[in-house]
């Protein structure tokens, strides 16, 4: 069992003001794999103490952009190092399959430091604008001290995600993750203490829902950074609102995929399977309805039925598992009942819906497919986040994108097609984030975020950056040119 006594706060680790812990269950055997201690709200108040010290008096947010960089840039070997081990408790801690979780995982050490860099790279810091009478020079500044709140189902992926664009723009940070996933933050905080960071810039605080409230409210922040479920962000949002706080938020999903009647059907069935049960279908942007023309609707129904009856379900630290277990017990209680809801409101069980027979011990839930859903059924409408999906037939184009877009969520979505042209047209209809033609990916240079309940603002790319810096205007005499520009 790994055991941690200490936080990660100020860029060093320090005992907890508290004697609560925080137990770390395996979602496969059920059984305690880690012990760690919950954060009170004194630890928070010490991390946000030390972020406000080294923003308003530290050299971070003075330092040129290219000096943070060298200091970042170095995370990249020491992570690298740490791969096996970041991409095994990840596993451990929440369920996900090795073979989604590694290449992941990979990708994130290997290249994700090197996206932001280029991004932050990308962003103009100061220009002169105006007329020769009356000149101004337009800043971005670093927005201040942040808060962050990170999910259990991306661990690794998603502290980076708050972490590099906060500490790129100069910003200081505090990062609370999820109490069901913090073992691999502990690993990425040991090796943040062994470069050049002043103190106070970062701090990794785990601990449960009632401090990240404290955190979120606290007077400290210049802007909080979630990602998470849609009632946290609302919650969240109106805490900022309260404190006129700037915040982004990643939320929750009901994405479609929009199968058009020209559809390669032998080349859409493995990325829509993928789509939709990757990571055990614990992804906010996965594409969990369906949306098929009526004309193909039981080819297509029998067909994808297949590519699902026929996936592996099991350890998640075997290679050969495409599902593993969901994320805790409360986790797998809520899927049964999206699914005893399904059936219960008309829809037709397809393959699934139980508990894996020959896995007795672990919080398993059979890869499911409901067929001949209405968009009004709250499988249609409700984010399960379990590897759930709703095949909803449409008698055409027009009804197609009137459905997809018939949700209180916007964040991801495809459409597959032969016809390019076309898929792009219906692409434009469509209001989400992010959409694809013909397939379905996550490009992590790209702005990345969600319309209506899925969120506020964006991560990744250039508009990522963004929202960690703010613009001043400061007017110049007639005639003068600051020599910095």
């Amino acid at each position: 069992m790994i055991i941690h006594d200490t936080f990660f706060i100020a860029g060093r680790f320090a005992k907890a003001h508290g004697t609560r812990h925080l137990e770390v269950i395996s979602p496969f055997t059920e059984e305690t794999i880690g012990r760690l201690p919950a954060a009170e709200e004194a630890d928070i108040d010490d991390a946000v103490a030390a972020a406000r010290a080294a923003f308003d008096d530290g050299p971070w947010p003075r330092m040129g952009l290219d000096e943070r960089i060298g200091v970042v840039e170095g995370m990249v070997p020491l992570l690298r190092a740490r791969l096996d081990e970041l991409v095994d408790l990840q596993v451990a801690e929440m369920g996900s399959p090795v073979r989604f979780m590694g290449p992941l995982t990979a990708a994130v050490v290997n290249d994700f430091i090197d996206v932001f860099v280029r991004s932050a790279r990308s962003i103009s810091l100061q220009e002169v604008r105006g007329g020769p009478d009356n000149p101004s020079l337009v800043v971005r500044e670093p927005v201040g001290v942040v808060g962050a709140v990170t999910p259990w189902n991306g661990p690794t992926l998603l502290l980076l995600f708050k972490l590099l664009p906060a500490v790129l723009t100069g910003c200081t940070v505090v990062i609370k993750p999820a109490p069901e996933s913090p073992l691999d933050a502990y690993v990425i905080a040991e090796e943040l203490s062994k470069l050049g960071f002043p103190e106070g810039v970062v701090s990794i605080v785990p601990g449960g829902r009632d401090v990240g409230e404290h955190l979120v409210s606290h007077p400290g922040l210049d802007k909080v950074a979630f990602t998470g479920s849609t009632a946290a962000g609302r919650r969240i949002g109106s805490i900022c609102g309260q404190n006129i706080r700037r915040l982004t938020l990643e939320l929750g999903g009901k994405s479609a995929a929009i199968v058009l009647e020209d559809a390669d059907f032998d080349r859409a069935m493995p990325i829509l399977r993928n789509g939709a049960m990757a990571n055990n279908g614990q992804i906010c942007s996965a594409i969990t309805r369906f949306l098929v023309p009526q004309s193909r609707y039981e080819e297509f129904a029998d067909a994808f039925s297949g590519w699902v009856a026929d996936m592996v379900v099991g350890d998640p630290s075997d290679e050969g598992t495409e599902v593993g277990p969901l994320v805790a017990e409360r986790q797998r209680d809520r899927v049964e009942g999206y699914i005893e809801s399904g059936s219960s409101e008309g829809a037709k069980l397809l393959v699934g819906g139980g508990r894996p027979k020959s896995l007795p011990r672990g919080w398993f839930v059979e890869p499911t497919v409901f067929g001949n859903v209405s968009n009004s059924m709250r499988i249609a409408r409700e984010e399960i986040f379990g590897p759930v999906v709703s095949l909803i037939p449409y008698a055409d184009e027009q009804e197609a994108v009137r459905i997809a877009n018939d949700s209180p969520y916007g964040l991801s979505g495809a459409v597959f097609t032969r016809d390019y042209e076309r898929g792009l047209k219906v692409a434009r209809q469509i209001r989400t984030g992010t959409y694809d033609i013909d397939d379905f990916s996550l490009d992590l240079t790209l702005p990345f975020g969600g319309y209506k309940c899925s969120g506020i603002g964006r991560e990744c790319g250039p508009e990522g950056m963004e929202g960690y810096l703010e613009y001043k205007s400061i007017g110049l005499p007639q005639g003068f040119v600051p020599a910095a520009v």
